[in-house]
Formats: C-alpha cells, sequence, structure tokens
C-alpha cells in the first residue's frame, strides 16, 4: 500500500465519513420495518428479530475476527474494504426479488457480523494513525451515531419509493465508504503486530477495580442504547396515532432523534476535558436514565415541539457515553491481553442489547404503552451503581 501519500490530517476526516457511510447498513431493515412487516403479513414483533438478527451477527463476527486476529496479520484499511464490500452485498440482498422471512434474517446476520470488520477496525485504524485517540474517537463514534441514524432520513426522501431503495442506497454508500478508506488511507505508523484472543488472561484482568467499573457503566448504557434507537419510529408512530393532528414525519423525527446523539459523541471530549470522564459519564447516564422515567409523561404530553425536544435531549444522552466508556476500558485494560479484554466487553455489551430489545417487544402488549420505556431505565441505573461501588473516584479526560 506504498502508493497512499495522503496526508495525515485528512486520515480522521476520510475515516469518519467512511464509517458513517458504512454503518448505515446496520439500521436499513428497522427503517423499511413498516413496509416489510405489510409486504410479508408480519406482526410488529418483527421489530425484536430484525434488531436482534444484526446484534447477533456483531456479536459473532467480533469474536470471530478476534480469535483469528484479522486486523492485525492484515491492513485494516483491506479488511474495512473486505468487510464493507461483503456487507454491502448482504444488505442488497434483502431486497432482491421475494425473500423468505428466514432469509431476510439470515441476510441481516450476515451484514452484522461484516459490521464487526466495520466498526472496531475503522477505530482501530484511528488508532494506528494518532498516538492519543480518544477525541478522535469521539468524532468515530459520532459518525457511527449519525450513520445508524441515515436509513431513516433516506426513508423520509423516498417515502413513495419501494424499500428497496433504503437497502440499494445504503449498499452504494457502504461500497464507497470502503472504497475510500482502500485507496486513501494507508496503514498507520503507530500499527503494531497483535496477537488473537487470550481466554486465559481474562479473569485476571477484571480483578482491577477501574476496568470492572467501566465494563458496568458500559453494560447499562448498552441495555438502554440500542433498544432505544430500534423503537424511536415504535414511539414515533404511536404518537401520531394517538394525536392525529400533530403532523409528525416518522421517518424524519426518527433521523434527527437518534443522529442527535452524534453531537453528544463529538463534543464530550470537551466536556470530559474540565469534570473527568467519570463524572461525564454519571451526568450522561443519570440524564438518560431521568428520561426513561419521564418518559410516560413526554410520550403521551399534547404538543409535538415538547416532545421532540424531550426526544432530543433522550437521544443526545443516551448515545454520549459511547466513547467515554471506550476509553475506560482501553485505558484499564491490561497492555499483554488489551485487545482480548476490549473483545469480551464489547461482545458481552452487544449481548445485552439482545436481552434488551427482546424484553422490550415480548413486554410490547402486556406492560402499558405509557410505561413500557421505563424498563430502559434499568441500565442507567446499573450502570451508576457500577461506577459508583466499584470504581476510582476520577478520571482523567479522553
Amino acid at each position: 500500500m506504498d502508493h497512499k501519500v495522503t496526508k495525515s490530517g485528512l486520515i480522521l476526516p476520510i475515516i469518519v465519513v467512511a464509517q458513517f457511510f458504512c454503518t448505515s447498513l446496520w439500521f436499513a431493515g428497522n427503517a423499511v420495518l413498516s413496509d416489510i412487516i405489510r409486504v410479508y403479513g408480519l406482526s410488529a414483533a418483527f421489530l425484536g428479530y430484525l434488531t436482534s438478527a444484526v446484534q447477533l451477527g456483531f456479536i459473532s463476527g467480533t469474536l470471530l475476527f478476534a480469535i483469528l486476529s484479522v486486523s492485525d496479520r492484515f491492513s485494516p484499511s483491506k479488511v474495512f474494504f473486505a468487510s464493507a464490500l461483503a456487507a454491502a452485498a448482504c444488505n442488497a440482498g434483502v431486497a432482491w426479488g421475494r425473500n423468505s422471512v428466514a432469509l431476510i434474517l439470515f441476510l441481516r446476520f450476515l451484514a452484522g457480523f461484516f459490521l464487526a470488520g466495520i466498526y472496531p477496525v475503522g477505530m482501530k485504524i484511528v488508532a494506528d494513525h494518532y498516538e492519543h485517540p480518544g477525541r478522535s474517537l469521539g468524532f468515530l463514534v459520532g459518525a457511527l451515531v449519525s450513520g445508524t441514524a441515515l436509513p431513516h432520513l433516506l426513508k423520509n426522501f423516498g417515502t413513495q419509493l419501494s424499500y428497496g431503495y433504503v437497502f440499494g442506497a445504503t449498499s452504494a454508500l457502504a461500497l464507497a465508504g470502503g472504497t475510500t478508506v482502500y485507496l486513501l488511507v494507508p496503514d498507520g505508523p503507530f500499527r503494531k503486530k497483535g496477537q488473537g484472543i487470550s481466554i486465559s488472561s481474562l479473569p485476571d484482568a477484571f480483578k482491577n477495580r477501574g476496568l470492572t467499573s467501566a465494563a458496568f457503566g458500559y453494560f447499562g448504557y448498552m441495555w438502554e442504547l440500542y433498544t432505544f434507537w430500534a423503537f424511536v419510529p415504535v414511539m414515533l408512530t404511536a404518537y401520531k396515532a394517538r394525536y392525529a393532528d400533530a403532523h409528525i414525519n416518522v421517518p424524519l423525527y426518527s433521523f434527527l432523534t437518534i443522529a442527535s446523539g452524534a453531537l453528544s459523541c463529538a463534543g464530550v471530549g470537551m466536556i470530559s476535558g474540565r469534570s473527568g470522564l467519570k463524572k461525564t459519564a454519571v451526568v450522561c447516564l443519570a440524564t438518560s436514565g431521568i428520561c426513561c422515567m419521564l418518559s410516560p409523561f413526554f410520550l403521551f404530553y399534547p404538543d409535538v415541539h415538547v416532545l421532540m425536544a424531550f426526544l432530543f435531549v433522550w437521544g443526545m444522552s443516551v448515545a454520549a457515553d459511547s466513547p467515554i466508556f471506550s476509553a475506560l476500558v482501553a485505558r484499564h485494560a491490561p497492555v499483554t491481553s488489551k485487545g482480548s479484554t476490549l473483545t469480551l466487553v464489547n461482545c458481552i455489551g452487544f449481548s445485552i442489547t439482545v436481552v434488551s430489545i427482546q424484553v422490550l417487544t415480548a413486554a410490547t402488549g402486556t406492560v402499558s404503552e405509557r410505561y413500557i420505556y421505563m424498563l430502559l431505565g434499568a441500565g442507567p441505573a446499573l450502570g451508576l451503581l457500577g461506577l459508583y461501588l466499584k470504581g476510582p473516584a476520577t478520571e482523567t479526560a479522553l
């Protein structure tokens, strides 16, 4: 890859844009869920299966990529490109002809599997180019957040088109993002040869109170995050049915709510610089937890402007912790088993999202529509408990 001469100052913008394009694959199915349900005659519970398929694929891919040490043995830019190509093909396949429901779920699983070569590998590329990548990772996570929101915006622009339009557009963007990284991003100067996952070293790693604290905070954060994102269109659709004169544009408002988290991810580095990582994490977890508890009031408040202000605050606070916990876990993980530790924490976190999504899906129709989203508050509560009971008093900035 000697032919690449991209200036170092352009590396981060290129990776951020590529990450934005490629992670649009993540929630492509959610953006057109109502269309899929209508075409295939499915129930609303299909939301849980569709979202969980991607999450399970990502978990499987992350573990396999770590065990085989893929991004250490091969050029990360090539891994990113190959994964983007494969994920885009699987994503586009959902709209190719009349698929069975089982095939749709399998293709979404595969898309999630190959996303494991995009999101984590993108973070590695940044770490390979910047000796202190903390604040850069904030922008990268912001790209992930806005990328997951993008399919809702595409759906808004193509409301009169087949749902295949969203799958085709996101696949094209992913291919463009992967190709750009392959052509313009060389291997970084801080890239080091790594080892595969080491299970035997993990018990010792979690004897570190700082790591355990960060991990518990992350697990609580993950209980809420992806389930909130998955159910934002459900919240808005229910509100629209409840107040017919509210004139809610569900795809557009879903995009704005989820994408608002990108602003908080990008700005969290500056906030943590003044107050410290742990204090910033506590504020964000507490804010999103309060939003969960206040949801019975605001989701039923007959003023759409108040509703959207509430959802923007919720969307910003629920996503803001991502770069913080990434930095905290990386900081406290043992140097000799950092890759293994990060992989394990990441996989447990995404496994928790599957449980959370299934719990909320199962509760639909059983728990009152007014109070159901209070169930998400268990995540921030447990995360705060873990931070206070197990962790050190202070942490430095990103």
